[in-house]
């Protein structure tokens, strides 16, 4: 369909729309009378007179939303593109709700689609939001005896100005070896009786600042992250048959990897944070993409070969994300 006629159709029908809600007795009174779901903020005393205050209240917003839909007891505000597409489609991200629809697709039939898709989009909303929610409780801050996760395993950041334990940077010791090395009078900035497991030395004075101490942990950090993604696409690139080129870091929000047919790979360096069998499935599902560049159920049958509980390392690394860090 021309864009220009689909243009003027999306008109007609947004007006359509609007001139059946200020005929409809609701158009006066309060959008949303039912009570909300446990958890969710129910859109509240919304006219056709004041569309703004609507929009405002929307329970659930898209920060590019271009339309909005009551679901159920829940206005949700969301982000609407047309393209080269077969049928509607949904996704649920940071952002919010995203649909993408056909050009010929007209939006009464969009707004039809959402309502019965409606339970499965507001609950993954609601979980989307819990989890952001706990992710926002869960920032690194940095000083001596901040904690910090490292392949699943909580680890306990210490000052170390004496270089005990080697030269400039960091270096990741066993609680119980460090302890074996710490002078018979050590200090309260050496004592690990009350440190996890692992013990991550940081070579900086006391005095080091926040910034001091996160940029020489980064650091670290990242040196690990390539050494272990080596391994790992080594390990599945031989299971899968296929042969990586190029391996960069990436430091996205949202995205933990990408692939190119020339075989370049991008993968987040956070994703040292996670136990060893998310960055698994997550090396593995980059690598299955030189086979399959798409997210067929060929795909997944690929990612299966090698990692038979991808759902279940897909859904952890949903569900307990890596934290944020005080930037």
């Amino acid at each position: 369909m021309h864009p220009l006629l689909r243009f003027t159709l999306d008109l007609f029908d947004q007006n359509q729309a609007v001139a059946q809600v200020n005929q409809s007795p609701l158009a006066t009174k309060t959008i949303v009378d039912a009570p909300a779901p446990k958890g969710l903020v129910s859109a509240r005393t919304a006219t056709h007179a004041e569309p703004d205050a609507a929009w405002a209240q929307a329970s659930f917003r898209h920060p590019r939303a271009s339309r909005e839909l009551r679901l159920g007891a829940v206005v949700v505000a969301y982000e609407f593109k047309r393209g080269q597409r077969r049928s509607i489609g949904f996704s649920v991200g940071p952002d919010g709700l995203a649909v993408r629809a056909p050009k010929w697709v007209p939006l009464y039939e969009v707004d039809a689609a959402l309502q019965a898709k409606s339970p499965w989009i507001l609950r993954k909303l609601q979980e989307t939001r819990e989890r952001h929610a706990r992710l926002a409780e869960h920032v690194i801050a940095w000083h001596d005896g901040a904690s910090l996760p490292f392949l699943g395993h909580m680890v306990t950041v210490r000052l170390d100005p004496q270089h005990r334990y080697g030269g400039a940077g960091a270096v990741l010791v066993e609680a119980a070896a460090a302890n074996a090395m710490l002078p018979p009078d050590a200090d309260a900035n050496g004592a690990l009786a009350h440190t996890p497991d692992r013990v991550l030395y940081v070579s900086l004075a006391h005095s080091a600042s926040p910034d001091q101490i996160r940029d020489v942990v980064q650091a670290w950090l990242m040196r690990q992250a390539r050494r272990i993604f080596q391994e790992r696409l080594d390990h599945f690139a031989a299971l899968l048959g296929v042969q990586w080129k190029k391996l960069s870091l990436s430091n996205a929000g949202t995205r933990w990897g990408s692939a190119r047919i020339d075989g370049a790979i991008r993968l987040n360096w956070r994703l040292v944070h996670c136990k060893m069998s998310v960055l698994d499935y997550v090396v593995a599902h980059e690598l299955s993409h030189l086979r399959v560049m798409d997210h067929s159920p060929r795909f997944w049958d690929t990612v299966a070969s090698v990692v038979p509980d991808y759902a279940a390392q897909r859904r952890q690394l949903k569900d307990e994300a890596p934290p944020r860090w005080d930037r």
